[in-house]
């Protein structure tokens, strides 16, 4: 396996792209290319979780595809705390669209090595979860947009992804302003607005804006969704809403809601797990069910 990290910022040593390519070999593919997933980790847009990237990674290299983990620009730059602290201070290199340029980066990337790493750079999709999901919601209704094509100048199809794995991803962030009991929870809310939206009050129009669901297109890629109907911080509506809007616009979809299971669970089983909060036996299934929804797709 080639595993490395690269910088794709200058000067932002934050914003990084790992790989974990599986080595050829004449008992395998033999020099064919691989299909891939690009993880892109939750965490608020405060952090990147480390427990929604290098293991979930390394459960797609089981399946046979080349992985990568992005980094993607937060509010914290990859050196903050958790919890976060109350009233920060906007931090510009955190607002959007500045996360979903950085998957746009990594497409690039990985086009660019596509020869050297034997990637099938027509099979690539994106895997996030939590606030990771909603970037990778966002990336997957405007992957052709000038937010991203104009601005690396760069035809679209270099940034098209194959399929979207979305994991208690954020899908219409007009249902994340309501009555929250829990502070904590409420704090959190708030100090990922300010990293993504610049306020904790963002307009209706940015709101709309930051919703994928109001964005689904003919161009949005097959997508497959999962969530926990007892997740406290992001409602499981969000998933539901996005299905519909799939379904709404004729692309391919699978939902998965399982009943139990809090919020961040990543693999949900002891890989991933930081106690046994982080665990639930029907969640953890997901992982299976979207390998065998990709192997439709991506079959090598």
């Amino acid at each position: 396996m080639l595993h490395r990290s690269m910088q794709l910022v200058d000067r932002r040593q934050d914003v990084t792209l790992t790989t974990y390519i599986l080595a050829d070999s004449p008992e395998m593919l033999n020099g064919k290319k691989r299909p891939a997933v690009l993880v892109c980790p939750g965490g608020a847009y405060l952090n990147c979780s480390d427990r929604e990237a290098e293991p979930v990674a390394l459960r797609f290299a089981a399946m046979g595809y080349h992985a990568f983990v992005l980094r993607y620009s937060t509010y914290y730059e990859g050196a903050g705390t958790f919890p976060p602290a109350k009233d920060l201070p906007v931090n510009p290199n955190s607002l959007y669209p500045a996360p979903l340029r950085d998957i746009g980066r990594a497409f690039l990337t990985i086009r660019a090595h596509a020869d050297e790493w034997l990637v099938d750079v027509d099979k690539i999709a994106i895997c996030g979860f939590s606030a990771g999901g909603h970037n990778c919601a966002m990336y997957a209704v405007k992957w052709h947009d000038p937010v991203i094509c104009d601005f690396f100048g760069a035809a679209p199809e270099a940034f098209k992804p194959a399929a979207a794995i979305l994991g208690y991803a954020i899908c219409d962030y007009r249902l994340m302003f309501r009555e929250i009991a829990d502070p904590f929870i409420r704090d959190l809310g708030d100090a990922a607005d300010i990293a993504y939206f610049g306020t904790k009050t963002p307009t209706p129009e940015q709101l709309a804006a930051a919703s994928p669901v109001l964005h689904v297109s003919k161009h949005t890629p097959p997508t497959f969704l999962w969530a926990t109907a007892a997740d406290p911080v992001v409602p499981a509506e969000n998933s539901t809403r996005m299905a519909s809007a799939l379904a709404a616009a004729g692309v391919p979809f699978e939902l998965h809601v399982f009943e139990n299971g809090g919020h961040g669970l990543s693999l949900a089983d002891q890989a991933t797990a930081g106690s046994l909060w982080d665990t639930d036996a029907d969640a953890a299934q997901w992982i299976d069910l979207a390998g065998a929804w990709l192997k439709k797709r991506f079959a090598l």
